[in-house]
């Protein structure tokens, strides 16, 4: 098989997502939710209207962005683009904290944009596993300055990306990537590549590939305010002479995704700038994923969500259960 066209076929090379997955997901923001965001510096987020995405970061000080139960708030001087952000556009991010590996997923609909501040009505929130980062070493980086002499330049340097698709109803999702540099993305004339490294399973990106082809990409460099974005056609292949190109330690990925007919612009993100991650303060004190993640499966619906939620919340239980997925799920 050279691609992946049809959910059956992704349904035969991942199965079903695992149940405690899905059951951390929770339809609003709660306190631990509101904590995260509280202590967050950057946000990447992908704006889906019809077939069109678009990728926009936002930053600034601990603090910049805040929430109610129902509703992210984001003020729009803090924004990239914030003019973007149309009412009934599908919404999807995730917000990094500084010196954490693990990010904070928020998707859902523009509700109204009047040049201040954007609400976005929350649909989904959920704690994500840390994987992208630690592949991506991103918060070591030291500051760096210098502009890239190309796009080929700055994908070359990647180590982090945000990957935005949609779904055909424009519902969209932000998947954060990471990998060392010279592996995360390959730009060769009008096509970009990228592996598919363990993550948490849910495949949505995939599912919406299929669906809608559509994408966008944001690529980062650590220490760098320098962002390229990509937009294109994507495609998913398990051609083994794809996938051997993005092998790390003799271990290749399962599949690697294809973007044909890209349009890259490479630009300076004054959100990067404001949020100043690097070199990354200290973790804020007291801020924890793995109980923020147990508390979102107390609150999850269902039997299952009941009983895992129980089971998680063992003292310290989750945080040894992704220290050991970590370890040895990393690639």
């Amino acid at each position: 098989m050279a691609g992946l066209t049809t959910r059956k076929q992704l349904q035969e090379q991942f199965g079903s997502p695992p149940g405690m997955v899905l059951a951390k997901t929770i339809d609003h923001l709660d306190a631990g939710a509101m904590a995260w965001l509280g202590a967050s510096t950057l946000m990447i987020a992908s704006i889906a209207e019809g077939e069109s995405l678009d990728i926009v970061l936002g930053g600034g000080s601990p603090g910049w962005a805040r929430g109610e139960r129902a509703t992210l708030c984001l003020p729009s001087h803090a924004l990239d683009g914030p003019e973007r952000f149309s009412p009934g556009a599908g919404f999807g991010s995730v917000f990094l904290v500084p010196s954490l590996n693990e990010v904070m997923r928020v998707n859902g609909r523009v509700a109204s944009n009047d040049g201040n501040e954007v609400h976005v009505a929350v649909e989904e929130c959920y704690i994500h596993c840390g994987k992208a980062l630690i592949r991506s070493d991103f918060w070591s980086a030291s500051p760096a300055e210098a502009a890239f002499s190309s796009a080929e330049d700055l994908a070359a340097h990647c180590r982090f990306m945000g990957l935005a698709t949609c779904d055909p109803q424009s519902r969209a999702d932000l998947s954060p990537k990471g990998d060392p540099a010279g592996l995360m993305v390959r730009i060769e004339g009008e096509t970009l590549r990228f592996a598919d490294r363990p993550g948490n399973r849910r495949i949505d990106s995939f599912r919406n590939i299929i669906d809608q082809p559509n994408v966008a990409l944001a690529l980062l460099v650590p220490g760098a305010h320098w962002v390229a974005v990509v937009k294109g056609e994507a495609r998913i292949t398990d051609d083994l002479a794809e996938r051997e190109r993005f092998a790390v330690d003799e271990k290749v990925p399962d599949l690697v995704t294809v973007v044909d007919k890209i349009l890259v612009d490479q630009q300076e993100s004054r959100a990067l700038v404001r949020a100043s991650p690097w070199p990354a303060p200290a973790a804020p004190v007291g801020l924890n994923a793995g109980k923020i993640a147990a508390g979102h499966l107390k609150l999850g619906k269902g039997l299952g969500a009941k009983l895992a939620g129980a089971i998680m919340s063992v003292p310290g239980l989750v945080e040894r259960e992704m220290a050991k997925d970590y370890k040895k799920n990393l690639y």
